[in-house]
């Protein structure tokens, strides 16, 4: 049987050590008195021992303040319109891939879909990048049509020809494969040889396979129940309705077991494209230059300086990115190729910014999650700008148990929000009674509420087709790429493109919420400490 391609779970192992699974039996409320994690109490279970921890490939970034646009100070051609808004704004921390997806990355995904779904080549067949965005009408570039996705000579070149709707399907299967595989390989759910048959000759636990659950793994059907299927280590569910049996009102033998749930802390968080003002906050790096909340030096690139070559001896006049010098010069003179790259390059080339984030600059563009509008600074919000929000909730199939509708791929079906509020229980039963999301949306008396807010304070959209071609489907991309001049390097340029088309010059890399403190590292930085909880002793009472 085919061996499964999994990610490196060195990493995945090391990323989830820093969770403790096992809640702290000691801890009591400070507010009730009553013990956690104990069945004789309800079975209120609290990780207490929780560290949080990156997902494989991603780094983190300590967020801040930082003027957007700010960068582009001094850049000849910055004059332009998009460039003059320039403002404060403040990015909360959040994680980031290292490097842009690579072709093998991209590989590993159409392998993926393949080995679980191989009767359904429309679904392999969508998720193929477009290949042909090669072709040129006068250029020879028919071997890159045919080699660059798949040959090894490209394994590690960042993928392109990949729309913006792709790129964000990826990261949603990526948070799939991550979740389920640190479920898989910590016990909470079977093991990948149970599920998949045998591995080097080695028996397999036949009950489990036969058991596995249908369908492919979907973090948020798992979350909700809908995906049974429980492991060796499996979480103890300490309530009263899972210590005793249904039916006989016996307990269970062994104790009863659930699903890991958001509360536990052990899954990861959805990897996701990063928006705009974290993609220009990472590229600048400017932590390197700050010291006590005082910024030495800005920067114009990634890097410091105003040259685009490096000063150090050993590399003195290498290109730090890879980039177009000038209208024909892709590469350099041959004998001493400078950034040594005619198209692109492997992810990991050059040096990381002060951030360890490679080639946020040139190599290939990078799609944002925002929609394109020219005036999106002077509108969005101070705290974590972002122009892009279309607000939904995953679709009810079962209004009194919770269950979700799913589509043909085992996901949840989203349909557009209804309130911009919590409902009343008394409009939550009129719209159950009535059914259908016209009528619910009746009984919450929220007719003008629009879930799609991405025109939002924004009158350009209106003007398309007519002086525009910036619609909400237009999305932005940044970063400069191996076809574009040094004056696109610079992070706080922008563009966009429709978000169902590709190019041979834009990737992605994806992106992480963090949640929780602010501060990544407070060791050795001035901290008040707060005073420890007294315990609360009943018998002493």
């Amino acid at each position: 049987m085919e061996k499964i391609y999994l990610y490196s779970f060195a990493f995945l192992l090391s990323a989830s050590s820093l969770i403790s699974c096992k809640s702290n039996k000691n801890a009591t409320s400070e507010k009730t008195g009553l013990a956690y994690n104990r069945a004789e109490n309800g079975g209120f279970q609290v990780n207490t021992k929780f560290r949080r921890g990156p997902g494989p490939g991603l780094v983190e970034i300590e967020g801040g303040v930082f003027v957007m646009s700010g960068s582009a100070i001094g850049i000849p051609g910055q004059e332009l319109k998009d460039y003059n808004h320039k403002r404060e704004t403040t990015v909360s921390s959040f994680y980031m891939d290292e490097t842009e997806v690579s072709n093998t990355n991209w590989l590993e995904y159409l392998n993926w879909i393949r080995r679980t779904d191989p009767t359904n080549y429309e679904y392999y067949y969508n998720e193929l990048p477009d290949t042909l965005v090669w072709r040129r009408p006068l250029s020879y570039n028919e071997p890159y049509v045919d080699n660059y996705l798949r040959h090894p000579a490209y394994q590690d070149y960042p993928v392109v020809g990949v729309s913006w709707e792709q790129a964000q399907r990826y990261c949603s299967w990526r948070t799939d494969i991550v979740n389920e595989s640190l479920l898989r390989e910590q016990g909470y759910m079977s093991s990948y040889k149970d599920m998949y048959g045998a591995q080097n000759g080695k028996k397999t636990n036949a009950a489990t396979t036969a058991a596995r659950p249908t369908g492919p793994f979907t973090t948020d059907l798992y979350q909700n129940g809908q995906y049974d299927d429980k492991g060796k280590r499996a979480m103890k569910d300490l309530s009263p309705q899972g210590t005793i049996a249904a039916g006989n009102g016996k307990p269970v033998k062994g104790g009863a077991t659930r699903n890991v749930r958001l509360e536990d802390g052990i899954l990861k968080q959805p990897y996701r494209l990063p928006t705009e003002a974290e993609w220009e906050y990472a590229a600048l790096g400017l932590i390197g230059n700050t010291e006590y909340e005082n910024i030495n030096n800005n920067k114009i690139y990634p890097w410091d300086g105003l040259g685009i070559a490096s000063a150090k001896t050993k590399t003195r006049g290498l290109i730090l990115a890879n980039f177009k010098r000038t209208k024909g010069d892709y590469m350099g003179v041959g004998g001493g190729l400078n950034d040594k790259g005619s198209i692109t390059v492997p992810v990991r080339a050059y040096v990381p910014n002060d951030f360890g984030l490679y080639n946020m600059a040139g190599n290939v563009n990078e799609w944002v999650s925002d929609v394109y509008r020219s005036n999106t600074f002077n509108d969005a919000e101070a705290l974590n700008p972002y122009r892009g929000n279309n607000f939904q909730d995953k679709k009810i199939a079962d209004q009194v148990t919770g269950k979700l509708e799913k589509d043909k791929y085992n996901r949840p079906i989203m349909t557009p929000a209804i309130s911009g509020r919590k409902q009343t229980w008394a409009e939550k039963q009129a719209a159950v009674a009535a059914g259908g999301v016209q009528a619910q949306t009746a009984a919450a008396n929220t007719t003008t509420y629009n879930a799609d807010q991405r025109g939002y304070r924004d009158e350009e959209n209106k003007l398309y087709g007519e002086i525009t071609l910036v619609n909400n489907k237009a999305r932005v991309y940044k970063g400069g790429s191996w076809d574009d001049q040094a004056l696109w390097l610079n992070p706080a340029t922008r563009r966009f493109l429709q978000q169902d088309e590709s190019t041979a010059d834009i990737g992605f890399r994806c992106a992480m919420t963090m949640l929780g403190a602010s501060e990544i590292n407070p060791n050795g930085k001035p901290q008040f400490k707060p005073k420890q909880q007294k315990p609360f002793n009943a018998k002493k009472r």
